[in-house]
């Protein structure tokens, strides 16, 4: 690793320098002029903090942007190539990989179609398919800050998470220094219903919405909460896991899984959740039956979301194939009578807005917030 690329990776940012960098990517790039109008900082400290970040490499000039009568200004935005990151989203039956850059644009995503019942095999598949990414990107490892890696199911601790039966492989083990042997950089680890969120807050909903929660239809169903445009993991990182359902009503979770086992009763053969997001038919038999058999809990759950936080918008993401996510969405009901004819203001229902897998492109966002955004 070359020197200025060491110092980028290790360097720490100051909180008005993580600021300064948010706001360029928030706005995708804009003068100092109105950087500063957005900072409680003079002129001058904030134009000192840009300097320092452009000789770092943090952030370049662009063109020009013409500015009332006077002289235009420099364009500031950031050096897509200063930092690179990786997202691993470990779901039940394969394995998403996709490599960002600084500006938090996604250069690659490709997806591992073989069950990771296997940490040992599935590790050794994921490292050598990121050494391939990597080559066709023309970056080392070294240019790295790191890897998110999101997996579905609970956790017990910081590193040990309870995962659904087909990963039991991966469960109730410390995850973390296995992962960063494997994989040979540093690793966040995070639920992927909140990393799904994350993505959604940086490439999504996030453009407009700052208070949102995430649904992720997955094997199993979670959701992930942004509150203030920060994502909240609560104390042990399992914020938004749905504890709403009786032992008797589980199978009316929206879970993904529970579709399937009503299509193969149908006589529809379909080998995964992948495959039913790639070949998903609302006309199928059984599906109407399926929305109908969710929906009671589905609405308990969304006007419960609703009461609780108050949100701008709830996303449907995960896994859910686009045509079922907006079927899902035109069937919920949000409950209460308007008061003196007056309604309460009640969130936006909608599908994700991020293209790709959220939980991958949010987890590979994961460092980058955590180091150098807010």
């Amino acid at each position: 690793m070359d020197a200025e690329q060491r110092l980028k990776r290790d360097y720490h940012p100051s909180l008005n320098e993580r600021k300064i960098l948010d706001i360029l990517r928030r706005s995708g790039g804009i003068t100092r002029a109105a950087v500063s109008a957005e900072m409680d900082l003079a002129q001058q400290s904030v134009h000192r903090i840009i300097e320092d970040l452009i000789s770092r490499g943090f952030i370049r000039t662009g063109q020009a942007i013409k500015n009332g009568r006077g002289q235009p200004s420099l364009r500031l935005e950031l050096a897509n190539e200063a930092i690179y990151v990786l997202g691993i989203s470990i779901n039940t039956d394969s394995a998403v990989v996709c490599i960002a850059d600084f500006a938090c644009n996604v250069l690659e995503e490709v997806t591992l179609r073989t069950p990771p019942l296997s940490l040992n095999s599935t590790l050794d598949a994921l490292s050598k398919v990121i050494d391939r990414m990597l080559q066709r990107n023309a970056l080392s490892r070294d240019h790295l800050l790191g890897v998110g890696v999101a997996i579905a199911g609970y956790f017990v601790d910081e590193g040990r998470v309870n995962a659904p039966e087909p990963l039991q492989d991966w469960s109730l083990i410390d995850l973390r220094p296995l992962l960063e042997q494997a994989l040979e950089m540093p690793v966040w680890l995070k639920n992927n219903a909140t990393t799904g969120a994350i993505g959604e807050s940086l490439i999504g909903v996030g453009a407009w919405a700052n208070n949102f929660i995430y649904l992720s239809f997955n094997y199993g169903f979670g959701t992930g909460i942004v509150i203030d445009g920060k994502p909240y993991f609560g104390t042990h990182g399992n914020a938004g896991e749905i504890m709403l359902y009786t032992h008797d009503e589980v199978e009316r979770r929206p879970a993904l899984r529970y579709l399937i086992d009503a299509l193969h009763k149908q006589d529809i053969q379909i080998d995964s959740i992948e495959d039913l997001r790639n070949r998903f038919d609302s006309n199928w038999p059984g599906v109407d039956e399926w929305v109908e058999h969710v929906r009671p809990g589905l609405d308990r759950l969304i006007n419960t979301l609703t009461g609780l936080f108050d949100p701008q918008a709830i996303v449907f993401g995960g896994q859910v194939p686009a045509e079922l996510g907006r079927r899902l969405i035109d069937n919920v009901s949000f409950w209460g009578s308007p008061r003196y004819g007056t309604p309460a203001p009640r969130p936006k229902l909608l599908l994700t807005e991020s293209n790709g897998d959220a939980a991958a492109i949010g987890a590979a966002l994961i460092p980058l917030k955590e180091r150098f955004f807010l």
